[in-house]
C-alpha cells in the first residue's frame, strides 16, 4: 500500500451483497451528503453478490466519478468486505455504512465533525440509531447491546450501527476477525483512542431483504464477545521505544 498523502478527505466504505435495486439512489444520496467534505471517494465492496448489482455500480458510475468498485469472488461477510474497502481506501479518514439505505448519509457530515473535534486522541465516531422500527428488533437489541456493554464496558449504546466514521489508521491497527465491525468501540478503546457517539435516524430499507445475519441474534455474537473480552483483559501498555545512537548514547 502506497503511503504517499493523500488529498482526500474522506472515503465512504460501502459492504453490499445482493442489493441492486438499492444502488442508484444510495449512491446519489452519499454524493450531496458528502459534498461539503470534497474531495472524497466511495469504495462500493461487492461481496460476491449474485444478482445485478455488479451492472448497477458500473451504471452508477457512469455519472459518479468519486465511485470505485471492489469486487469479491465470493461472498466474505460483512467485516470482510469492509476491510478489503479500508484496504483500498485513500483518504485518512472512513467513513462507513449499510448498503440497503437503512443507514441515512445525510449524517456522515455530523460524525466527520465530531471527529475531527476531538483531534487525533478520538479514533472513531459511532453512530447510535434512533427511532429503529420493528419492536422485536428492539427488544432483540436491548438485550443484546446490555449484555455486551456490562461485558465489554464499552459506553456504547448501540455497536451494531453501520454509521462510523473513524481514522484509518487505528482500524488497521485492530485485530482483524469476523465481526470487527460489531466490535469496534471496544477495540479502539483498547488501542488507546476514544469513542464518541452521535444520534442517527435509522430508516427502512429501500428495497429487498437482509442479507447479513443481525447482531442483536444475541446467541451469534457469544463467542466473539468473549473472543473480544480476552484481548481486553490481555492488553498490556506498549513500552516507549528509542532507538540507540551508534556511540550508544540511547539518544534519538
Amino acid at each position: 500500500m502506497s503511503t504517499t498523502p493523500s488529498p482526500l478527505r474522506l472515503s465512504v466504505v460501502v459492504p453490499v451483497k445482493n442489493e441492486a435495486g438499492n444502488i442508484a439512489a444510495l449512491v446519489a444520496e452519499i454524493g450531496s451528503a458528502c459534498g461539503p467534505l470534497s474531495p472524497f471517494e466511495v469504495v462500493y465492496v461487492d461481496d460476491g453478490s449474485t444478482d445485478d448489482t455488479h451492472e448497477a455500480l458500473v451504471r452508477a458510475q457512469h455519472s459518479h466519478p468519486w465511485l470505485r468498485i471492489v469486487r469479491h469472488d465470493r461472498s466474505g461477510g460483512q467485516s470482510a468486505a469492509v476491510r478489503s474497502g479500508v484496504l483500498r481506501a485513500r483518504a485518512p479518514v472512513i467513513a462507513t455504512l449499510d448498503g440497503d439505505g437503512q443507514n441515512d448519509p445525510s449524517f456522515i457530515p455530523a460524525l466527520y465533525a465530531a471527529l475531527d473535534q476531538g483531534g487525533p486522541g478520538i479514533g472513531l465516531a459511532q453512530g447510535q440509531r434512533v427511532g429503529r422500527k420493528g419492536r422485536w428488533k428492539r427488544f432483540q437489541s436491548k438485550i443484546a447491546n446490555g449484555v455486551r456493554g456490562k461485558i465489554l464496558k464499552d459506553a456504547t449504546r448501540d455497536t451494531g450501527c453501520g454509521l462510523k466514521v473513524f481514522r484509518r489508521d487505528v482500524y488497521l491497527s485492530l485485530p482483524y476477525f469476523d465481526a470487527l465491525h460489531r466490535f469496534m468501540p471496544a477495540l479502539v478503546t483498547r488501542e488507546g483512542f476514544g469513542v464518541v457517539h452521535r444520534d442517527v435516524i435509522d430508516r427502512p430499507r429501500f428495497t429487498g431483504r437482509s442479507k447479513y445475519g443481525m447482531f442483536d441474534r444475541l446467541w451469534v455474537g457469544l463467542l466473539d464477545m468473549a473472543g473480544v473480552w480476552w484481548l481486553i483483559r490481555r492488553r498490556r501498555p506498549a513500552p516507549s521505544a528509542t532507538e540507540a545512537a551508534r556511540d550508544g548514547s540511547g539518544g534519538p
